[in-house]
């Protein structure tokens, strides 16, 4: 795995323009008198610390630096008089800051010119800050060293917490993994790519007009941003910088539209380039450094490799139930598109019941093949046209028992086999193949013996004309308790006074018209 670096080499005969600083510390200088506000940028003119300059910010009181603190969540270092509008204003903006808006990273300075209003050593027992100046003895040199020193302090606070907050995040997604989904996924990139912000000493922050940071995957030549770092304000920056690196993996060498320092750490299955990590790092980074970048880079690879892997069986799964609903649907024509409008109701009943999206698909797949036993049943039986004898009953009634059959090949497919097996189930007990009461088996079954039985009853059948509307809704209302699981049913009953199962009751109905054979 090769980094790819933006270190573009100045072409003489062009023009060079200047870019804007990136990165910058911000710095809140909060004193009352205007010369004192000057005199600090004055004494800290050209001030640079790890290759990044200063940025101030000023305010003129307690309540405006307020103001600023809420603008810019991002100050490293505030220096702040301690009588302004009032004698302990500067004090009291310390309480602010700390506690009101929670701010524990920002180093906050307080300097005075009136050591007597508040005595250093009382400061310092009774409030959090970082040092205590008086303004007498803050020279040029000591106030640089001062500053400095904050700003590290604040650059090291702020690398610790990065890597917390992205360990945190890796490491609770990391138990989901197992169960590979794409929130998931996308939870244990933003770990990951946090942590690399951090070790890359990038703000936390998105900045206008560039991106801190971005881990994509590419599938030919559509790329999908998983992560971000910061909020990105500038989408056009955005497409430019996705379209450059893309041009990295293909060529090696990263665009010169990318900043100076631009990093695309390649992504890689089996010799293949997947995705990438982009970073525009702030700093020199070590050795040690890239070695760290390059683990983390893999693990995205070898986290994206087993989403591959699950979304190939997931894929055969759904292609399987695909194709055993289509055979029990082969089966029996009369049923034409049955299965397909029990699968829409089962997910929208199971939503209205409180089941996560992604669990009430689940659950509409696996009630496709609740009668794929039925491919058991001859045919003379499964299509006469007139009501079956006792002992021909018996003989349908077995295909709950082969559909189990069918599906106990695979575990994948314990859902649907329960499904198949219990469907007919009685919430009283008294249902078949048997007889134990429906409460004692799965939510998913319990919805799809309400579904399957309205939408049979809509249906047109070789032994009978379809239901009306009202008829079939009446017959599960009164079967609520006997027969149905009742908290089912009001979700059910619920979904269709407020019209959002017409579009399957319409699709029953025009199958209706069409001729039986």
């Amino acid at each position: 795995m090769k980094l790819i670096r933006n270190t573009p080499t100045p072409d003489p005969g062009s023009t060079s323009r200047e870019v804007p600083a990136r990165h910058s510390w911000k710095i809140l200088v909060v004193d009352d008198e205007a010369d004192i506000r000057a005199l600090t940028r004055l004494n800290l003119k050209g001030f640079t610390f790890d290759g990044r300059e200063l940025e101030f910010i000023e305010a003129a009181s307690a309540e405006e630096a307020r103001q600023r603190l809420n603008e810019h969540r991002d100050i490293a270092v505030a220096l702040i008089d301690v009588v302004m509008e009032t004698d302990d204003a500067g004090l009291r903006l310390v309480e602010y800051i700390r506690q009101t808006l929670g701010n524990k990273m920002i180093r906050l300075v307080i300097r005075t010119g009136q050591p007597g209003v508040a005595p250093e050593r009382f400061v310092i027992d009774n409030f959090d800050i970082d040092d205590y100046k008086d303004k007498t003895e803050l020279t040029a040199t000591r106030l640089y060293t001062t500053v400095r020193s904050a700003i590290k302090g604040y650059r090291d606070l702020k690398t610790i917490d990065l890597n917390r907050i992205g360990l945190s995040r890796v490491l609770h997604a990391a138990p989901d993994l197992y169960k590979i989904s794409n929130a998931s996924l996308n939870a244990f990139f933003e770990g990951v790519l946090t942590q690399i912000i951090g070790l890359c000493n990038l703000a936390d922050v998105g900045f206008i007009s560039t991106v801190d940071g971005m881990l994509a995957t590419v599938d030919g030549r559509d790329i999908t941003v998983h992560a971000t770092t910061g909020h990105v304000t500038d989408q056009q920056r955005l497409a430019e910088i996705r379209q450059s690196c893309i041009q990295a993996l293909d060529s090696g060498v990263l665009p010169a539209l990318v900043r100076q320092n631009g990093l695309v750490v390649p992504l890689q299955i089996k010799g293949d380039r997947v995705g990438f990590v982009y970073v525009e790092p702030t700093r020199h980074l070590t050795e040690d450094d890239i070695h760290l970048l390059m683990i983390m880079a893999q693990q995205c690879s070898s986290a994206l490799e087993n989403l591959r892997l699950h979304l190939d069986l997931q894929s055969a799964y759904d292609d399987a139930i695909d194709m055993l609903a289509e055979i029990a649907e082969f089966k029996d024509k009369t049923t034409g598109g049955h299965v397909k409008r029990i699968d829409a109701y089962t997910c929208l009943v199971a939503q209205e019941m409180g089941i996560p999206a992604d669990q009430a698909v689940a659950y509409g797949k696996a009630s496709r093949l609740h009668d794929v036993g039925k491919i058991g049943i001859p045919d003379d039986i499964l299509r006469k046209p007139g009501k079956l004898t006792p002992e021909e009953f018996e003989v349908m009634k077995t295909h709950v028992n082969i559909g189990a059959s069918i599906l106990s090949h695979n575990p994948a497919l314990a859902m649907a086999r329960e499904v198949a097996q219990s469907h007919h189930e009685r919430w009283d007990g008294t249902g078949y193949p048997s007889g134990r009461p429906a409460s004692e088996v799965s939510l998913l079954t319990r919805i799809v013996s309400v579904v399957d039985v309205f939408d049979a009853l809509l249906s047109r059948r070789p032994y009978k004309d379809p239901w009306s509307i009202r008829e079939a809704a009446a017959a599960i209302e009164a079967g609520a308790g006997t027969q149905f699981d009742p908290a089912v049913v009001d979700a059910f009953l619920k979904l269709l006074r407020r019209g959002d199962l017409q579009t399957l009751i319409e699709s029953a109905q025009r199958n209706n018209e069409r001729p039986i054979h």
